[in-house]
């Protein structure tokens, strides 16, 4: 499978995971992991998407092409991705599937901060036996968290879900009544709201620090320039990455350290 983690509408998606196909393919032939025969095993490109608007852009390479006449119209190219997109199913919908993709969902768009709770609840037994898988949605669980406006989260660091669990248990109610507290106060005043996003903003730039320094080591000067200049926005679309990046270049692009 190759999967690609989306949280804003790209109308040129389709292309994207063409270029990622024939990148994956390329690497599978350098590794030597070709099939007996030499051929190409089959891959399933998927788009997850957890964006607030509806996805709009064409799930096939060939829709983004015009029709073309004559000959040429039958070598325009075709990949189609597979688009999940978590906004299509309700919470009670994805509480009778009973599986991990479901729990994921239900966790970036929980329906009240006690609902989450019972979700890492959910996950700390069905992953008993994958301690690795325990770790990185603990890992993924936290920064996404940490994110969402609703709650204003800072969490230490934890790789533990019973940890997260029971800390969440005894605080996230109180944070998310604080935030609600806060958002009260923030309208009195047009220079505190700006102030409070750019905590935020500086909030989530130490998260992605912290990710980045768990997952790849030690970060460069010219990674932690580039975070410290980039928009609450970019940071948004860095955290979402993390997890599923294998070098910091996949991320940031090349770098000169």
């Amino acid at each position: 499978m190759l999967i690609e983690f989306q949280s804003s509408v790209d109308k040129y998606m389709a292309l994207r995971m063409m270029v990622y196909g024939g990148l994956l393919y390329q690497d599978l032939i350098k590794r030597g992991e070709v099939l007996a025969d030499g051929r190409l095993p089959p891959v399933l490109p998927i788009v997850l998407y957890n964006g607030s608007q509806r996805w709009s852009a064409v799930t096939d390479v060939f829709d983004l092409i015009p029709p073309v006449p004559g000959l040429v119209e039958q070598f325009k190219p075709r990949l189609k991705y597979l688009l999940i997109d978590e906004n299509a199913w309700t919470d009670s919908e994805l509480a009778s599937l009973k599986n991990l993709v479901a729990a994921v969902f239900r966790i970036e768009h929980p329906a009240s901060p006690d609902a989450i709770v019972g979700l890492l609840s959910l996950l700390h037994e069905w992953l008993a036996e994958r301690p690795d898988l325990r770790r990185m949605f603990a890992l993924w669980i936290r920064a996404t968290l940490m994110r969402k406006a609703e709650y204003r989260i800072v969490l230490p660091q934890i790789d533990d879900l019973q940890e997260l669990n029971v800390m969440l248990a005894e605080r996230l109610e109180e944070w998310a009544q604080a935030y609600k507290a806060e958002g009260k106060a923030e309208g009195k005043a047009e220079g505190k709201a700006e102030g409070k996003a750019e905590g935020k903003a500086e909030g989530e730039a130490l998260a992605l620090q912290k990710l980045l320094k768990r997952r790849f080591g030690a970060v460069s000067a010219e990674v932690l320039a580039k975070i410290s200049a980039a928009s609450l926005e970019q940071i948004d679309a860095w955290l979402d990455q993390v997890l599923d990046a294998r070098s910091l270049d996949d991320i940031f692009g090349p770098t000169t350290a």
